[in-house]
This record gives structure tokens, C-alpha cells and sequence, in this order.
């Protein structure tokens, strides 16, 4: 699709990196260690946080993104920044030329996401969405033992987040984070990547807000999804302070046998037998998707996940919104072709 012939060891991959949280540190350590990427530049929003972080990674710091996207000596601009400015972030970076790593959502806007996507082929640049769960042991396991429950007929996947208190942070802010199950993207990813299409969504949301913020201290998400196989889903997604319990499960029931994933420990049930279920953990994956990256720049190895199937999920979390706001269930367009 682009020319990688200008990568090697000899010439690595410059990097500009905008973000200085938990990922782009990850991402930092990774470029830092291979010898076929170098890290260039770093742009946040912090101006004593960014000087920190370039000086830990031998980065040079950009006043903005705007500086950052328009570097003559940056080839991949990787975005690890608040949500809400993923997608404008992306554009300019396509539109100057760059390789483009976001982590998910692309954007928080369907139709943006569909534009980026014509940018980046009109520019033969790649255009790679983080999804790090579909690398982990819990969903590899799935892939894995589905064949042994046979038909899969119900899904439950929930995940609950007790923060006390709740951090007064982007993640816990409507215009940053964007609507749940979009800045949360791969609770859905995750079940699409497994089992295919889906015909319809119906969302109920709540949140508590803290009065006299943009922030809110806690949200509550409960959604239904009817695949076009027939399965149904049920995910919860929640955080903040009004919830008690952590909890991160994940369950298949197919009709010969189930599959339960509490955390990283996961079983196999099948009639008169339970089996336990070897799950990897979930550290190194942000690595992993770099180094993924940095071969298929350079070697044009494939890559693990297109930023077609995540614009997919991204229409199916988008449904999950309007399904919220209208209090109707919403069916997808594509599911009446």
C-alpha cells in the first residue's frame, strides 16, 4: 500500500510521540530499546510533565501537536492523548505526510473516522488503531477452546472499575473521554473480533455528575447486543465511586460447553468435566503492538488488526449512544443489506 523501502536499521523509523501518561510511556521504553525507531520528539499537555518525560527518553520537546505533526524529521506520529483529539490529531498528522498510530477510538465521530481512513489510503501512509486486547492471553485463550463449546448462543462480558475517591481526570470527563463504550472501545472490540456482525444495539447510561465540573463521579453503562449469528450479548461497563466491587469477567455459552474467564483465570466447562484454561498475562502488550508496527513498516509483515474492523466496532459503540439517548434500540444500517 506505501513505500517502506526508506526503513532499516541504518535508517530507523523517527517517531513523535503526543502523550505523556501510562501508554506513551510504554511506547517510549519500546522505541527506546529497538534499534529501528528512533524517538524524535514528544508534545503534552503539561509543560513540566513533557520536560520530564523527554529528558527519561532522550526526546526533544515540541511546544504543541500542531508543531509536533508538521516535523520534516518525524515518519510515524503516535498518539497517546485524550480522546476527543484523536481524530483531529490524525488528520493533520496524514495530511503531513506522516505513518499514524492512535490508540483506540480513532476518533469519537463516525464520520471522521471514515475520512481519516480515505486520507491515509489517498496518502499511502498507515493508519494503525491500537486494540491490545485482541493480543492478550484472555482473548487468545478465547480464540483458542471456542471451537470446544460448540455453538455460542449468549455472551456476558463485564468489567467494573470501584474508584474511591474518582480521579479528576480526562477519563472521567464527558468532552474528553467521549461517550463510554466509544473512549472504551474494545469491551465491544473484542466481542465483534470474535463473533462477526451485529444487527442491532439497545444501551441504557448513567452517570453521577460532580456538580459544578465537567467531570463526573462515576458512570454506569449496560448494554445488549443481538449478533447477526443469532448470539446475544450482554456487557456492563463501570467505574467510579458509587460501584463496590471490582470485577472483570468474561463468559461464553455455547451448547456443548461454556467458557469462564474471571480476571486471568479462565475453565473450560464441558458435561462432567472441567478443564483450566492456561491464560498469558497481560503485561508487554503495548510492546507488543510497537514492535508489530515497527515490522510492518519495515519488513511489511501484516498487521494484527485493520482500522476498518475498528471503525466497525466504532459504529456498533455508536449505536450504544444513540441507543442511550433515545431510549429505543437502535438497528445497524448494514445489518438490513
Amino acid at each position: 500500500m506505501y513505500d517502506n523501502s526508506a526503513f532499516s536499521q541504518k535508517c530507523p523509523v523517527r517517531v513523535g510521540l503526543v502523550g505523556t501518561g501510562y501508554a506513551a510511556k510504554l511506547r517510549a521504553e519500546t522505541l527506546m530499546h529497538d534499534q529501528r525507531s528512533h524517538l524524535v520528539a514528544v508534545a503534552g499537555h503539561t509543560p513540566e510533565k513533557t520536560e520530564a518525560f523527554a529528558r527519561d527518553y532522550q526526546a526533544q520537546v515540541i511546544d504543541s501537536w500542531q508543531q509536533l505533526v508538521e516535523q520534516d524529521n518525524i515518519d510515524l506520529v503516535v498518539i497517546c492523548t485524550v480522546t476527543r483529539d484523536h481524530g483531529a490529531i490524525a488528520r493533520k498528522a496524514l495530511e503531513n505526510g506522516k505513518h499514524v498510530v492512535v490508540e483506540y477510538p480513532l476518533s469519537v465521530d463516525v464520520a471522521e473516522a471514515e475520512e481519516l481512513i480515505a486520507l491515509s489510503k489517498a496518502q499511502k501512509k498507515l493508519l494503525h488503531v491500537e486494540h491490545i486486547e485482541l493480543l492478550g492471553g484472555v482473548h487468545q485463550a478465547l480464540k483458542e477452546y471456542l471451537p470446544e463449546v460448540g455453538q455460542v448462543f449468549f455472551v456476558r462480558y463485564n468489567t467494573i472499575n470501584p474508584q474511591h475517591p474518582a480521579p479528576r481526570k480526562w477519563t472521567y470527563n464527558h468532552e474528553l473521554f467521549g461517550f463510554p463504550l466509544i473512549g472504551a472501545l474494545s469491551r465491544l472490540h473484542r466481542l465483534v473480533d470474535l463473533f462477526g456482525k451485529v444487527i442491532s444495539v439497545n444501551c441504557h447510561n448513567r452517570f453521577w455528575r460532580i456538580e459544578e465540573t465537567e467531570y463526573y463521579q462515576s458512570c454506569f453503562c449496560d448494554t445488549h447486543l443481538s449478533f447477526n449469528s443469532g448470539l446475544l450479548a450482554h456487557v456492563v461497563y463501570g467505574k467510579g465511586e458509587t460501584l463496590w466491587q471490582p470485577e472483570r469477567k468474561f463468559e461464553v455459552h455455547g451448547e456443548n460447553g461454556g467458557l469462564l474467564f474471571d480476571g486471568n483465570t479462565g475453565i473450560l466447562v464441558q458435561l462432567g468435566e472441567t478443564k483450566t484454561i492456561e491464560v498469558g498475562n497481560r503485561r508487554g502488550l503495548f510492546a507488543k503492538d510497537t514492535t508489530i508496527v515497527l515490522d510492518h513498516l519495515i519488513d511489511g509483515t501484516p498487521i494484527y488488526v485493520t482500522s476498518e474492523e475498528s471503525l466497525y466496532t466504532l459504529k456498533v459503540a455508536d449505536a450504544a449512544r444513540r441507543s442511550a439517548e433515545m431510549g429505543v434500540t437502535v438497528v445497524l444500517d448494514d445489518a438490513l443489506h
